[in-house]
C-alpha cells in the first residue's frame, strides 16, 4: 500500500467523522469520543510513513473477503468503502490473539490493518486508527481492553455485543466501546468491513475474556 493511498483512506474516515459531529445527532458520548479522536489525529505526522508497516501482510483474510466480496450500499459509508476496496490486498493485516482450540481457524478469518497507532505506518501512542475484517459467520469472541474503541461498520450487517447486550449493526452505525467493556461480533453470511479508533491506553493489547494472560 502506497502512503499515499494511506493517507487517502484515513481521510475518508476523518471526513466521515466530522461529517456525523456536523449533523448533531450523536449521543454526548460518541460525539464527546468523535471530538477526541479527531483532535488526536491532528497530532499525528502525516508526512512521513514507516513504509515496512505498509507491506502487504498476504493474510488469509483476503481470501475471505474474496470469496464473499464485502459490499457497501449505506451512501453515508461510501466514500471510505471506495478508498479501501482497492486497497484490501495490500493492506497490512495482522492478528495477534493467542490461539484457541475452541476455533482453530479465526486468525486465518479475522485479522486488522492499523494506519495510525504504536506499530503502524503513521505512529502514534495516543491514537489508533485502522480497519478490521472479520470473515463471514465467525465470532469474534468475547474480549476486553483498556482502550476505548469506536467502530464504525462500513460493510456488511453483524451482530454486535457488549454489556452483555446484543444488537444487529448495519453499515453507518457507529458503536461505542468504553474501556475495558467485554464485547464481541459473530458475522452472518457475509464479510464485516469496520473502521476503528482507539482513544486512551492504546499500547495494551485486547485479551479474550476467558483468558488469563494478554494477547501475543
Amino acid at each position: 500500500m502506497s502512503p499515499l493511498a494511506a493517507i487517502e483512506a484515513i481521510e475518508a474516515i476523518r471526513a466521515h467523522f466530522t461529517g456525523r459531529l456536523a449533523a448533531n445527532r450523536e449521543t454526548p458520548a460518541i460525539a464527546a469520543e468523535l471530538r477526541n479522536i479527531l483532535a488526536l489525529l491532528d497530532t499525528v505526522d502525516f508526512s512521513h510513513a514507516d513504509e515496512k508497516h505498509l507491506r502487504p501482510s498476504g493474510h488469509p483474510v483476503i481470501r475471505q473477503l474474496q470469496q464473499t466480496p464485502p459490499r457497501s450500499e449505506e451512501t453515508a459509508t461510501a466514500a471510505i468503502f471506495r478508498a479501501f476496496q482497492p486497497q484490501l490486498d495490500a493492506l497490512p493485516w495482522r492478528f495477534s490473539y493467542t490461539p484457541r482450540i475452541d476455533a482453530p481457524d479465526i486468525g486465518e478469518r479475522m485479522a486488522w490493518a492499523e494506519l495510525v497507532g504504536p506499530i503502524a505506518p503513521f505512529h502514534s501512542n495516543k491514537v489508533c486508527l485502522g480497519l478490521t475484517a472479520i470473515g463471514p459467520r465467525l465470532l469474534y469472541p468475547r474480549h476486553y481492553h483498556p482502550a476505548v474503541e469506536t467502530y464504525l461498520v462500513v460493510s456488511g450487517t453483524a451482530a454486535w455485543t457488549a454489556a452483555n447486550l446484543t444488537r444487529r449493526a448495519p453499515p453507518g452505525a457507529l458503536i461505542l466501546h468504553p474501556a475495558n467493556i467485554v464485547h464481541a461480533m459473530e458475522t452472518s453470511d457475509e464479510p464485516l468491513l469496520a473502521a476503528y479508533a482507539w482513544t486512551g491506553d492504546v499500547e495494551t493489547l485486547s485479551v479474550y475474556e476467558d483468558e488469563d494472560e494478554d494477547g501475543q
